[in-house]
């Protein structure tokens, strides 16, 4: 900043004051927007019966670069963690109750990730909804693409051998 003209830090803290005056999250999904509902929840074209639930916004924008999930999304804005004093209702799991309460999901995909936090969530999260009567998927892990086995931690390589499939 300090080799930055005055008029560039001007444009930089007007950007960062606009950006607190404009984003908000969204009142369905959790996601931050400048509009509410956010630009996928109001996409009529997005599968209203799937729900991919993250941890957090950067979540979001990791599964959109993927162009393959066409559902909708609810972020908890973080995971279960009792030793760091995180419970069920310091994260928006009731709001994602309440919206699966309203019948339009079908199935959901717990899309947590895959340290002991992730998993607790994901857990917590499926046996809420099991009596609800919908489908509660979790993401995949194991290898990833260009990985070297010799090179992969014993979690990911028991998950890689737990999730194989048949060619």
């Amino acid at each position: 900043m300090l080799d930055r003209s005055e008029e560039e830090v001007q444009e930089f803290v007007s950007a960062i004051v606009n950006a607190k005056k404009n984003l908000k999250y969204c009142s369905k999904c959790y996601n931050i927007s400048d509009t509410d509902p956010c630009n996928i929840c109001d996409n009529p074209k997005r599968d209203n019966s799937i729900l991919c639930v993250v941890e957090d916004v950067k979540d979001v924008v990791a599964m959109e670069r993927t162009h393959e999930f066409k559902g909708l999304y609810h972020v908890l804005h973080g995971s279960i963690s009792p030793m760091n004093g995180v419970g069920p209702d310091d994260i928006k799991i009731k709001e994602l109750l309440a919206r699966l309460m309203e019948g339009e999901v079908k199935e959901i995909i717990l899309a947590t990730n895959p340290r002991v936090e992730g998993e607790a969530t994901a857990m917590y999260i499926s046996k809420l909804v099991k009596p609800l009567g919908i489908k509660a998927t979790r993401i995949a892990h194991g290898i990833p693409v260009g990985g070297d086995l010799e090179y992969t931690d014993e979690v990911t390589l028991s998950k890689a051998l737990e999730g194989r499939r048949e060619l």
